[in-house]
């Protein structure tokens, strides 16, 4: 082998060799960047998925992206993109804050209103109940099946008691899932019996209120 084409394979492997050192190089950054976007992520996670899901879903996508490039030892695209998906990752937190706090607020609206007119809407339907039980109103309550509606009131007596102990307990989204089953119950009943409640702007208010804050949860 002649000198020269030793010393251009001496020159090709130098190369080599120091792009190997400068690739080396890059990998530990771009592995510490991709784990603090991953940590970011996790810490933030649950909340995201119900409050901001298609942010949550935007930086999943980029950070595995960035991944693939590790992956394939394309450290300077990691190095490069990273601080724009891991400041993307950091605002979740916020996101979701703000998110939640704008749907605790309407959760909140609704309970008042629910809370403020269901216990006199089943109070009507009872009293209702009771006057047509009576002897001399009998033949108002022709074709009514006064016994499934005493039951009916019964069941929702007692969801209205699981709703106000879920209010009680802090679960607002409980609450409120369970006061709109109370409403349909009693809606049903009134019917039934050829009762009109009491305060029915309001029941449409509290279900304007319960949808804004979905698309949850």
């Amino acid at each position: 082998m002649s000198t020269l084409v030793r010393a251009g394979h001496y020159a090709l492997a130098a190369v080599a060799a120091v792009m190997l050192a400068a690739c080396a190089g890059k990998m530990q950054p771009a592995q510490t960047l991709l784990g603090q976007i991953e940590s970011t992520v996790g810490a933030t996670s649950a909340d995201a998925a119900k409050y901001v899901p298609d942010q949550l879903q935007d930086v999943q996508d980029k950070l595995a992206h960035l991944q693939e490039s590790f992956d394939n030892k394309d450290y300077t695209a990691v190095i490069t993109g990273a601080p724009a998906v891991l400041a993307s990752a950091q605002g979740l937190a916020a996101a979701a804050a703000a998110r939640k706090a704008e749907v605790m607020r309407a959760l909140n609206d609704s309970w008042a209103i629910y809370a403020g007119s269901l216990p006199d809407e089943v109070a009507a339907v009872e009293h209702r109940l009771e006057f047509l039980a009576e002897k001399p109103n009998r033949n108002m309550a022709r074709g009514i099946d006064l016994a499934a509606a005493k039951s009916g009131l019964a069941d929702a007596t007692s969801l209205w008691s699981k709703a106000q102990a879920a209010f009680a307990a802090g679960n607002l989204e409980e609450a409120v899932g369970t006061a709109k089953d109370v409403e349909a119950a009693v809606v049903s009943m009134a019917a039934q019996i050829k009762l009109k409640l009491p305060r029915a702007a309001p029941r449409a208010t509290a279900r304007a209120a319960a949808r804004s804050p979905r698309g949850t949860a």
